[in-house]
């Protein structure tokens, strides 16, 4: 009779801390603060908007206009004849950003699956660099602000930010097997967060010297963590060396440790053998296409699902510090602090989360009920009231239960999807299928930001968290059958235990 996964889990978790070197903590940190800083870049975007809008309003119709500005530079520069036009247009930029940012992730994928990954990983981050630089601070020096400029520039910045995530959700699944791969995933999917609060933080201490600064400062750092990807970072453990995963050298623990979480788990399916890679590691394993990626069992189901998570998520990304200080008339630099602990909250909640879903050696049951909380809390921050610290608690309740089942789709559950033993010798399927998912959630992130936009302008802050609400019940709809299948494994799973006591 075979043993459901839970009466050999543990041999598994001695396999993970047994293998673990220090090549795999250099590379969890390259990884992570690579992608941190590709999202810090992002993040001062969303936390300088009062700026942005205020200086692309004219003085006499914007009363947070700076006074020490000279008039006639002021309004011979303005974009737009008020406020909320210019605000309509900060939206259309992040719309405009996550579309090229979406088709750009289908294509990184297949690229970071074909070329050296290191090299894409740090030609994105530079390259990415250079062009926030000229969005957010050469054009400010110049006086130069024209729309249609802004628009090709962060249409490239899309592209160029898409090779980060592939790639280096593709280094850690070389890296690190199945084993204990949701907590691990869970704790560096923070990256994310990370560089959300590292924004913040760098937009807040420079911004009052002017919005460009934060451009500069994000921009620097940035590109000089693109310089050190290139000179440290460690694509597979065969450069320095080591076996590669799934080479069988422990036996039955590596057989477990690399075990697929999203393999076909029927209950009278005696066959263990689970391998990542092909046997023969002399035969370079080729990629696989992208649609044989998408024909691959719950890559649809979880793309589609992640388009509605990441709408509720992104949005938060782009818009909380805007709303906080458009709602409760906080200043902007104390909207950006606040806003830290909705991702202090996703922290938390992507590594409990991932570390419970080890434990069922499943992921469906534990983001539906994180996303049925998710419902409550956003309906809760809906209503909170202008207090700085309940705002703040209820705030970071949000983050864990939104930002937490986000994380886990974003990297545990992508590298399960493209590790499945569908896959058999194809280690390079794990970019794609991440470019997949992460692009199919860009792309509903994309159309999200322009309906917040509509929505808020037109009907209020309230109708935009109902819109909230009614994209997290779906991303719960659209996983619904591996909800049904995974708790169906673990009741048998559960019968299986007691027959064998």
């Amino acid at each position: 009779m075979a043993l459901p996964g839970s009466l050999w889990r543990q041999p598994a978790n001695r396999g993970l801390v047994s293998r673990c070197t220090h090549h795999h903590i250099v590379v969890f940190l390259l990884t992570f603060f690579s992608y941190s800083l590709l999202h810090a870049s992002r993040k001062t975007f969303s936390n300088v908007k009062v700026s942005i809008s205020s200086q692309w309003t004219p003085s006499c119709l914007n009363s947070t206009a700076p006074e020490l500005r000279p008039y006639e530079v002021w309004n011979s520069s303005h974009l737009f004849p008020n406020a909320e036009e210019a605000t309509l247009f900060l939206g259309t930029l992040d719309t405009i950003f996550l579309f090229s940012y979406a088709m750009g992730l289908f294509v990184s994928g297949i690229v970071g699956d074909r070329l050296n990954l290191r090299w894409v990983l740090s030609f994105g981050m530079c390259s990415s660099a250079l062009v926030v630089f000229f969005f957010g601070t050469l054009t400010e020096w110049l006086h130069f602000y024209n729309k249609w400029f802004y628009c090709c520039l962060w249409v490239v910045n899309g592209l160029l930010q898409s090779t980060g995530w592939p790639c280096v959700v593709a280094v850690m699944g070389n890296w690190f097997g199945k084993a204990g791969r949701g907590f691990v995933f869970g704790l560096w999917s923070a990256c994310a967060s990370v560089g959300n609060i590292l924004g913040a933080f760098l937009a807040s201490c420079v911004l009052k010297y002017g919005y460009e600064y934060a451009f500069l400062v994000t921009a620097s750092v940035q590109f000089a963590g693109g310089v050190i990807v290139f000179f440290g970072l460690l694509t597979s453990p065969k450069e320095v060396g080591l076996p590669e995963l799934g080479a069988d050298e422990d036996g039955s623990v590596e057989e477990d440790a690399n075990r697929p979480l999203m393999g076909n788990d029927d209950a009278d399916d005696d066959d263990r053998n689970y391998s990542i890679q092909a046997t023969d590691t002399d035969n370079q394993p080729k990629a696989i296409g992208f649609f044989q990626a998408c024909c691959l069992p719950g890559v649809v189901l979880y793309s589609l699902a992640y388009a509605c998570l990441k709408l509720v998520n992104y949005s938060f990304f782009f818009w909380l510090p805007f709303y906080l200080s458009n709602n409760f008339g906080w200043k902007e630099a104390e909207a950006d602090q606040l806003s830290i602990w909705y991702d202090v909250g996703g922290i938390i909640g992507g590594t409990i989360q991932g570390l419970i879903s080890d434990v069922l050696q499943k992921r469906a049951p534990v983001l539906a009920i994180s996303l049925l909380f998710a419902v409550g809390s956003l309906f809760g921050y809906s209503r909170s009231p202008n207090s700085k610290p309940i705002n703040g608690v209820i705030m970071a309740i949000t983050g864990f239960f939104i930002g937490g089942p986000s994380n886990m789709i974003s990297s545990a559950i992508s590298a399960d999807l493209g590790r499945q033993d569908l896959v058999k010798g194809s280690s390079e399927a794990l970019a794609t299928v991440t470019g997949i998912v992460d692009g199919t959630g860009s792309i509903g992130a994309a159309v999200g930001q322009y309906l917040v936009s509509l929505i808020q302008e037109n009907l209020g802050w309230m109708w935009v968290f109902y819109f909230f609400i009614l994209m997290t019940s779906s991303t719960i709809l659209f996983i619904s059958p591996l909800i049904v299948r995974e708790i169906k494994l673990l009741l048998h799973e559960r019968r299986l235990r007691m027959l064998a006591e």
